[in-house]
């Protein structure tokens, strides 16, 4: 059974820098490419950046203009997304996700299996 499992977040001023991870069991993680998504109360998901299985492809939705890094170590089976700059328009809850390859990497439902996320506030 896959199971994604991340952390990492929490409370932070705006202008912080916060660490996420996701780790990743059940299947053979170097095999898939992974995706960050994240959902604000009341909206939608929303695609944040993808990294493929061996970390030579990101790509990152436009509003994250450089301040997010994603990346991966295979060998510890875990991806991180590394995000600086943070505003209170970040806040949100975040999800690491295991991509299918069905289907556009920015869309959600090209993505398989999912961690339960980890909450990001960012104060003013």
């Amino acid at each position: 059974q896959v199971q994604l499992v991340e952390s990492g977040g929490g409370l932070v001023q705006a202008g912080g820098s916060l660490r996420l991870s996701c780790a990743a069991s059940g299947r053979t993680f170097s095999n898939y490419a992974m995706g960050w998504f994240r959902q604000a109360p009341g909206k939608e998901r929303q695609f944040v950046a993808y990294i493929s299985w061996n970390g030579g492809s990101t790509t990152y939705a436009d509003w994250v203009k450089g301040r997010f890094t994603i990346s991966r170590d295979n060998a510890k089976n875990t991806v991180y997304l590394q995000m600086n700059s943070l505003r209170p328009e970040d806040t949100a809850m975040y999800y690491c996700a295991s991509y299918s390859g069905s289907s556009s990497r920015f869309s959600e439902y090209a993505y398989d299996y999912w961690g339960r996320g980890t909450q990001v506030t960012v104060s003013s």
